[in-house]
Parts: structure tokens; C-alpha cells; sequence
């Protein structure tokens, strides 16, 4: 009997993974399609816990005031806005700066594991996570490095192809069953909630121009870096749609207002911060975009596009 038992959860384990998969190999046409997966979880973010999973995208890491050294969390943070402009009975956020889907299980310094947050009383989930599972900082590090190599050239995108296949596209794949198997505990631990995966905002010109020297990467790598958040925040959205929840696009209400924008006009910091927030990470005005992007999101009628 077990090891039908383990058979049978084998088999249902390749299924996923194959739907998955597809999912994620018919992604051009999720693209075009400007309607997230409907979502059938009872909760409607209102009269019941909100909690907010995530990392420093979510936690505001250098906006005042911080709540909390270690995970570098603001109370000015999106969950924390989010929170008083819906009011719920109860609000917890648990996101941590440096966070991988892994510490959804495991504590992350005083930070316990994230999921620990949840319970059957949750109405809300927020969740944030995937972008230092695909390596933003070893990323953003590595390009500066080789941007003083070539300038105008794209070095980064020749480094990252170099074994004959893109590296941080295979990285964003190998990045989307760990989302999934997130948001299936989500789902397990708060069966009631309403579960909204976020993505993450625009960090460079949409249009793939560059701004050498204020942000430190070759000419030509400013598309490719462009586009492979783009690819990893529909990777987000496809495996949200897979997993019942819904998809805040945080990238379109962002676009004109990336890093390379003036200090007046820039919601993302550049490597050397301008305004209180970490390099390379929202200021203040970029986490009040993202918490209005889930506040329409959460304002729609339930269920719906």
C-alpha cells in the first residue's frame, strides 16, 4: 500500500510538472492575454488576517521607518499600505530582505519560516518571491563587472549565453516549480485566503536604453536584462494561473520610472541611492505604486479579470 501510495504521489508530481512545463512553454500567449487566471479561494482580503510573504521588493529595505533591522522591513513597505487601506482584523508581515523561496521553510535569521504566518483565519496572502532564487544580486554584480570590460557592447548577455544556452532563462525555469511548491503550501496552511503573487516593477528602461555610468552596465545589456525580468514575472503569472491565485502586474504601472530616471521622476533606486532605499531596490513612491497595483487588483470583483 505505501508504495502504491508513493507511486500514485510520483505520478501526480510528473503531471504538475508537465502542466507546468506547458504552461510555461505557451507563455506568448499568456502574454497576450490581459486577464489573469480567476481565482475560487474564499477569502476577499477584507475581515479576516492579511499576511505578506516576500523579500526586499516587499519589505522596503532603506524606507523609513524600518520595524526591523534584520529583514530590513519598513512599516511603509506595499503590505503595510496595503493593510491600512483595507483594514483587516489582523495583519502580519513576515517578508525579509534576501529571502529565496526557501525561507518560506526555514527561518531567515530572528525571521521564522514565512508559512508560519499562515493559519485558517488568513483571508489575504501577498506573495513576493522568486527574484533572488534567479540571482538579481550576483546578477546586477556580475554585469557591472563586465560592463568596464566593453561599454557599448553586451557582455553580460555574451557571459550569461556562453555554454550555448541562456543561463538565467533556465535560471527563471528552475525557478518555477519552487514558486509553485510555494504557493500549494500557501494554499494548504490558508485554505480560506484570497492569494495574490506579486511581480516585480520595472527596473530599467521598458525601452532597452541605457544610462552608463549612473547604472553600470554595458550598452547593449540593458534589453536583455530587460527582458529577462520581464520573462521571470511571466513566469510569476503563469504559475499563479496554474495555482488558482491571482497575478498584481507591478511592472506596467511602474514603466517611465525606472532607475535610470531622474531623482524626481524614479520609483527604482540606482546602485548608489538618490532617495532612502537600498541600491537597485523601490524607494518610498515605487512601494506606493506597487501597493495601489494590488489595491486595484483587490478592488475588482472577485474572481474576476
Amino acid at each position: 500500500m505505501a508504495n502504491d501510495t508513493r507511486a500514485a504521489d510520483g505520478a501526480r508530481g510528473r503531471r504538475r510538472v508537465a502542466v507546468l512545463g506547458a504552461a510555461l512553454g505557451g507563455c506568448a500567449l499568456v502574454a497576450a492575454s490581459t486577464t489573469p487566471a480567476a481565482a475560487h479561494s474564499a477569502g476577499h482580503g477584507r475581515g479576516l488576517g492579511y499576511v505578506a510573504l516576500g523579500d526586499s521588493y516587499t519589505s522596503g529595505p532603506g524606507i523609513p521607518r524600518q520595524v526591523d533591522a534584520g529583514c530590513a522591513r519598513s512599516d511603509h513597505d506595499y503590505p503595510s499600505l496595503v493593510a491600512a487601506q483595507r483594514q483587516p482584523t489582523e495583519f502580519t508581515d513576515v517578508s525579509c530582505a534576501g529571502a529565496t523561496t526557501a525561507e518560506m521553510w526555514r527561518a531567515q535569521g530572528a525571521n521564522e519560516p514565512q508559512l508560519d504566518a499562515l493559519g485558517r483565519g488568513t483571508g489575504l496572502v501577498t506573495v513576493q518571491i522568486g527574484g533572488n532564487d534567479v540571482g538579481f544580486g550576483s546578477i546586477i554584480s556580475t554585469c557591472a563587472r563586465l560592463a568596464a570590460q566593453d561599454p557599448t557592447g553586451n557582455p553580460c548577455e555574451r557571459s550569461y549565453r556562453a555554454s550555448g544556452y541562456d543561463e538565467l532563462a533556465l535560471a527563471v525555469l528552475r525557478t518555477a516549480p519552487k514558486v509553485d511548491r510555494v504557493l500549494r503550501a500557501v494554499h494548504a496552511r490558508a485554505p480560506h485566503a484570497r492569494v495574490v503573487v506579486v511581480g516585480y516593477p520595472d527596473l530599467l528602461p521598458d525601452d532597452g536604453s541605457g544610462c552608463f555610468p549612473q547604472v553600470p552596465f554595458a550598452q547593449k545589456d540593458f534589453a536583455y536584462l530587460r527582458d529577462t525580468e520581464k520573462r521571470l514575472n511571466l513566469m510569476l503569472r503563469v504559475v499563479a494561473g496554474v495555482n488558482r491565485a491571482e497575478y498584481v502586474d507591478t511592472y506596467g504601472p511602474t514603466v517611465g520610472h525606472d532607475m535610470c530616471k531622474a531623482p524626481a521622476d524614479r520609483w527604482i533606486e540606482p546602485l548608489q541611492p538618490a532617495s532612502p532605499a537600498a541600491p537597485a531596490h523601490p524607494n518610498a513612491r515605487g512601494e506606493q505604486a506597487m501597493a495601489q497595483a494590488v489595491l486595484d487588483r483587490l478592488d475588482r470583483r472577485h474572481g474576476r479579470g
